[in-house]
């Protein structure tokens, strides 16, 4: 099987221009095949803000009502998408921005509505990896942003590292495929007050340990979550560092 590496970017990495030039820059130097997965959120509270959007968030998610939709769909779809496109032919990458709606790829159900009423916000049910395993066979290099569809002719928000863990499991079948999500530290922290505290590895028993004593805590938690679902549902190893290390990651390994 040939391999894969597939990047999740966000924060504020991806808004500020200098970063995201450095983080490409290493993208391109990533041999083999390869998918970009991004956020942008920064960018989606500071235009809505300008159109006199309001944004409200609940537990660091978006709520988004039909305005929030077409201010995240002109960020992510195009906005941030199309920026990060560009960028990567200048540096020689035949790139392709997509949303979950292009080919089909991925599909969402709209969330329910349990304490929260998210708005049109997206959870993932059918991944179609052919036509996006095809392209990536002849050299192009996808850019997905995060947004689906219901196939019902509407998009969905929905959250990019969710799409990089659903896009990733089902490329696994037909790539050895390595799952990198990149952030501004260099891996998971014994110490969150020191950035060389790295845990190298973390599995299913120690991901345990490490909740039980509070090493790992907060939003930490359901991201290594999703990775060790990634790992039994066939993805090879998932890799979290920051982005100056992606072609050469020396972070956090789940398997």
């Amino acid at each position: 099987m040939e391999k894969l590496t597939l990047v999740k970017v966000g924060g504020k990495i991806v808004e500020e221009p200098e970063s995201l030039a450095a983080l490409l820059a290493e993208f391109a130097k990533i041999e083999g095949h390869k998918v970009l997965v991004h956020g942008g959120g920064r960018s989606a509270t500071a235009i809505a803000t300008q159109l006199g959007i309001e944004s409200k968030m609940v537990n660091g998610r978006r709520i988004t009502d039909a305005d929030m939709l077409r201010v995240v769909t002109m960020v992510y779809g195009g906005l941030v998408n199309k920026n990060i496109v560009a960028q990567l032919q200048k540096l020689g990458l035949n790139a392709l921005g997509l949303t979950g709606a292009d080919l089909n790829y991925m599909r969402s159900d709209i969330r329910p509505v349990k304490d929260v009423d998210y708005g049109f916000v997206g959870d993932p049910k059918e991944v179609n990896s052919g036509l996006l395993a095809n392209l990536i066979a002849q050299g192009v290099v996808p850019v997905l942003a995060p947004l689906t569809h219901d196939k019902q002719g509407n998009l969905l928000n929905t959250n990019a590292d969710t799409i990089a863990g659903e896009a990733a499991k089902a490329l696994a079948k037909h790539f050895e495929v390595t799952l990198m999500y990149c952030f501004e530290k260099k891996g998971v922290l014994s110490n969150p007050d020191d950035d060389d505290s790295v845990i190298p590895m973390v599995d299913e028993q120690l991901f345990k340990k490490y909740v039980d004593e509070g090493v790992i805590a907060g939003g930490m938690i359901p991201k290594i979550e999703n990775s060790l679902a990634a790992v039994k549902a066939g993805v090879k190893q998932v890799i979290i560092t920051q982005a100056s290390d992606i072609a050469h990651p020396c972070g956090t390994t789940i398997k």
